[in-house]
């Protein structure tokens, strides 16, 4: 089978400040059968037009004017079932060690994507990755992230790792609102009964709990909490 995997992230730059605003960086991605893309996309188009909504939404764009367009496509994510599924990683920056990165924030956001997709990848499928585009210091981030990819799952191919711009891109932005969910939850940084609040927990509500970490074989709303210690060990290939 082929899947399209979408990726976006919140508070990446957590790993270069010793203060950052939050403790936890979340890098997000939305998985897919590669059949399903156009009708997918053209039922996200759908709901956009409904709710007269402009040409990117995002999670900083939640708003008391659009909370309804954002109730509505987190309901029709969650309506999708197994045709859609959502994983993240959260990185607490109290617990990153950059000597295990050579000191590179750069090297380390990378090996943190190396973590969120892995796992994931199942052999005899093929995989198309698609970041948010990334103003990297070293342009080959994505293509060894991809050879990582490649080299720990042979029995997989990993067709292509590569950033296009979130506007370009509606489950990009699906990703970041996702994302940006589960980061305001973990960071508590959503107001009392703000809109975005008010997101959070009719979000709450359609899991029928807390956002929390989860097993790795929770396949529809994945939260991966990641356990930093011997955090080399796992990507010492991405360099």
């Amino acid at each position: 089978m082929k899947f399209d995997v979408y990726c976006d992230e919140s508070h990446p730059d957590m790993l270069s400040t010793k203060k950052p605003e939050v403790n936890f960086m979340v890098i997000g991605s939305v998985w897919l059968n590669s059949d399903d893309r156009d009708e997918l996309k053209k039922e996200i188009h759908a709901l956009r037009e409904k709710h007269k909504i402009g040409p990117e939404f995002k999670w900083l764009k939640v708003s008391k004017s659009r909370i309804a367009f954002y109730q509505d496509l987190v309901k029709w994510f969650f309506d999708q079932g197994d045709a859609l599924s959502f994983r993240c990683i959260a990185v607490d920056h109290d617990k990153v060690n950059l000597k295990f990165h050579k000191h590179d924030q750069e090297l380390g956001f990378y090996k943190f994507y190396y973590q969120l997709l892995n796992p994931w990848i199942q052999e005899s499928n093929e995989y198309r990755v698609f970041c948010d585009f990334k103003s990297n210091r070293r342009n080959d981030r994505l293509h060894v992230l991809e050879k990582c990819l490649s080299n720990s799952n042979p029995l997989a191919r990993i067709l292509s790792v590569q950033a296009i711009r979130s506007s370009e891109s509606v489950l990009i932005q699906l990703a970041d609102l996702l994302s940006g969910i589960v980061s305001s939850e973990l960071n508590q940084t959503s107001i009392s009964m703000s809109s975005r609040d008010n997101l959070i927990q009719y979000t709450k509500r359609l899991l029928g709990g807390k956002i929390r970490p989860t097993p790795v074989s929770e396949k529809k709303f994945n939260v991966f909490k990641i356990n930093l210690q011997g955090e080399d060990d796992a990507t010492s290939s991405i360099g």
